[in-house]
């Protein structure tokens, strides 16, 4: 590949960034056209049900497609979904090249569309920073691959390990700097989850505030549906964008909820408290591909334990309060040798705090 197909390559996936938190249950993506070394047509998939991003390349594109190089994060689709096959639209176009960045993993492309394409006698080739491509859309891939959403744990801790003081003080833990970059983590991912505790002693409002972005479905795991109804998440403009998951299968309790606009969610009980797996499963039906959990420990360990967590971020302030709560409430570990493992993948910062992406060493990743 040359150096101008990885730069065209880097401009669409830029552009399906644009649609990150929007697209479930569908991707995002990113389309350029190129026609003697000048780009003429570029978009990006904006929301499921409407036109992707090769048809808004294609629309600003015109005459000029046709005999142009085509850039798409990945391959374009061959089937009949909301919208027609945009293979076809390429192949009307008289494009004279293809390159995607990865093979759509969905079973009724999965291949199909690149071979469609080169028996129109178009140029495929595929696999242009695929590690990026993969990883722009690491929770499309695990939700059509495995059923579930990815699901990344974000916690705010001080240097001595601890997400509260021992009074259960938490705000705030870092700066400003570090929320903002939660909020856009909020904005890029189709929901937020916390359990009841954290609902309960924060009242958070899980929306989108110090970033422009979308705000994500808000998820209350609460075995016994001990939500106040009284908190923020049940009484702001966005009700409607709450559920609570649950073991209680008391109508007459649901109905206190569902009056003030949040859904309940019934879910399978293990071990006396919500089967996540099954919570986890049950979202993806709903279109839900990625999570961001952000609280509280004892869901986090849980998660951790069942290998359900599949990406962790790490914000470190540089703070010490001594004794305090840790970011997972695990039981049963007593030696070094039983702890989980992680892979750290990359360590930044953020303002005066440190953030550290990690990976539970064993959990199957998509990208």
């Amino acid at each position: 590949m040359l150096k101008t197909d990885i730069a065209y390559m880097k401009r669409a996936l830029s552009l399906a960034r644009k649609g990150l938190g929007k697209t479930a249950p569908n991707p995002a993506v990113g389309c350029v056209i190129v026609r003697d070394g000048a780009i003429v047509g570029e978009g990006w998939h904006k929301k499921a049900g409407t036109p992707h991003a090769e048809i808004h390349a294609l629309a600003m594109a015109g005459a000029a497609a046709k005999g142009a190089d085509v850039y798409v994060t990945l391959e374009p689709c061959c089937h009949y979904g909301k919208t027609p096959p945009c293979c076809d639209a390429l192949i009307a176009a008289g494009v004279r090249r293809v390159v995607a960045g990865m093979v759509d993993p969905f079973l009724q492309v999965a291949g199909n569309g690149l071979l469609k394409l080169r028996q129109a006698g178009i140029r495929v080739d595929v696999g242009l920073l695929e590690a990026h491509c993969k990883e722009l859309n690491k929770g499309f891939i695990k939700a059509v691959t495995t059923g579930l959403p990815y699901l990344i744990y974000k916690t705010a801790m001080t240097m001595d390990g601890n997400i509260a003081t021992v009074t259960g003080h938490s705000r705030w833990v870092t700066g400003e700097e570090s929320r903002r970059l939660v909020h856009r983590l909020r904005s890029h991912c189709d929901a937020v989850m916390v359990g009841v505790g954290t609902v309960i002693v924060d009242n958070p409002q899980l929306t989108v505030r110090h970033v422009r972005g979308r705000d994500p479905l808000r998820v209350i795991v609460d075995t016994r549906l001990r939500t106040p109804e009284s908190v923020n998440v049940l009484n702001d403009a966005h009700a409607d964008k709450t559920v609570i998951a649950t073991c209680e299968a008391d109508p007459d309790i649901h109905q206190r909820y569902l009056l003030q606009g949040a859904d309940i969610l019934v879910c399978r009980e293990y071990d006396g408290r919500v089967d996540m797996a099954d919570l986890l499963h049950k979202l993806a039906v709903r279109g839900v591909q990625s999570i961001l959990l952000e609280g509280g420990s004892r869901l986090a360990g849980d998660l951790l334990q069942h290998h359900l967590i599949d990406e962790c971020i790490f914000f470190y302030a540089p703070k010490v309060v001594g004794n305090g709560f840790s970011p997972f409430a695990i039981q049963g570990i007593s030696t070094m040798d039983e702890a989980i493992k992680l892979e750290v993948r990359r360590v930044g910062m953020s303002g005066p705090d440190m953030v550290a992406y990690a990976r539970p060493v064993g959990v199957c990743s998509p990208a």
